[in-house]
Order: C-alpha cells, then structure tokens, then sequence
C-alpha cells in the first residue's frame, strides 16, 4: 500500500478537475486543527483549480477570533476569493509544505507570519472505514448538497470532530461542496508563529467556522475536491478581506 506521502504525491502529480462548469479546486489539506492556545491552523494544496494556478494556503485564527489567510496566489485566485469577507487580512506570500517523512509534514511561512507548523499523521480503524466508503461514492453524489449535508451530520461525531460542513454557503456567499476522498487523523503537531509556541492539539471551548464550513475540533487531513459556485458580481462579495491584505 502506499504511504500517505506517495498518495498525496500521485494527488500532486495527477490532479484533475471534475467535469461542470463551477468554479473546482483538486489537491489536499489539513480541514482545521486547534491548539491549546486558542489558535486554530488549516491548510491547503490545491496543484489545480478552475480559477488560476495551483497554490498553497494557511488559515490562522487568533485566540481573539480573527482570521487570516496566506496564500501563494493572489486573494481574487485563492481561498480569500470565498472567506476574504470574513477575514483580518488575506497576505499573499510563499508558503511552504515538505514532507519530512511518509506520514510527516512541515508547513512553513516566512517573514510574513514567521509560522513553523510540524504535522504527523495516523490511519486508524475510522478513518480507514470513511476512506473505504468515500472513495466509492460516485462523482455526482458529490456534487449533492443534500447528500454531503447528511453525510457531515454522520460523519462528524463518528470522527469526534464536532460538526463537520460539506455543505452550505462561505461568508462570500457562494455555495461550496466539500469532497474529500481519503482521511487522516493528525496523531501529533506542534506550531510557532514568532517564536510563540502554540501549545498541544486541543478541542475549542465553542467550535469555530467560517459561514457554514465548521472547523473540526480535531486534525483531519484529507485528499480530495472541492466546488464553489461561480462567482457572480451581484451576488457575491469579492475576495477583498476587511483588513489590510
């Protein structure tokens, strides 16, 4: 079988977009893991979207309850293009993500966050279950807002994540359809963010979300894709976030 790093390799390698005319990312990422501290990290590596090159991106919320974006793309090509009405500020600047091992990985940010954020990940009897049943589904199940709605309301205290959203609106007002293929618990992270450690992985007091995407209250890494609706000026806001970017 292989590991976690030669699947997400093959994701990297041969990413493809699914059929439709919606605006479609394919990669991998980390859904959302709090700390200790009050922080919460996600990540991700989308290799191709619909709406510009691939890019990489870190979502940081404060313990205040600000969120930020980072990203390698320009906000109007990346995740500000659905999140930024929500966000402190979205910062285009690289970002990087090594594989140090097959199941470890170092997401790193420079001076922009000076973020160093360490990453091991573990298949369990669960996740290996929700992989089975996820990589069967067909393509358009996917595409069924009231399909991945149901699963989210199944799988999240299957997991132990809280809620979880498949499904729903992003603060810009687009409607978003998650679908992940292959899961991952993360079994261990450590992060700092100016020399500031962060502390353990660790459940929120009050589950935290952006619009209807809830972060889980435990690391999940998943390969997989995602869907948005296409962006239309008199109905969506623009990726512009309400701080300075």
């Amino acid at each position: 079988m292989k590991s976690i790093r030669e699947q997400a390799a093959d994701a990297e390698q041969h990413a493809e977009l699914g059929p439709g005319s919606d605006e479609r990312f394919s990669g991998y990422g980390v859904m959302g893991l709090p700390f200790s501290s009050g922080h919460v990290l996600a990540m991700r590596r989308f290799p191709v979207t619909s709406v510009g090159p691939g890019y990489t991106s870190v979502w940081l919320r404060r313990p205040s309850g600000a969120w930020s974006i980072y990203a390698d793309a320009p906000p109007e090509q990346s995740c500000a293009r659905y999140f930024g009405s929500a966000l402190e500020s979205a910062v285009q600047c690289p970002v990087t993500v090594a594989w140090t091992a097959d199941s470890s990985i170092t997401v790193g940010i420079g001076r922009e966050l000076d973020l160093t954020w360490h990453l091991e990940l573990a298949s369990t009897p669960i996740t290996r279950a929700m992989t089975l049943v996820m990589s069967a589904l067909p393509a358009h199940l996917l595409e069924n807002t009231a399909f991945l709605k149901s699963m989210s309301t199944a799988a999240g205290p299957m997991l132990g994540a809280g809620r979880l959203g498949l499904a729903g609106d992003v603060p810009n007002g687009q409607g978003f359809r998650a679908k992940p293929r292959r899961m991952w618990f993360i079994s261990r992270s450590s992060a700092t963010i100016g020399g500031e450690d962060l502390g353990s992985p660790h459940p929120l007091t009050r589950q935290t979300r952006l619009g209807d995407f809830w972060i889980p209250q435990r690391g999940i890494f998943v390969i997989g894709a995602s869907s948005f609706d296409t962006y239309d000026a008199g109905r969506h806001l623009p990726a512009s976030a309400r701080g300075t970017s």
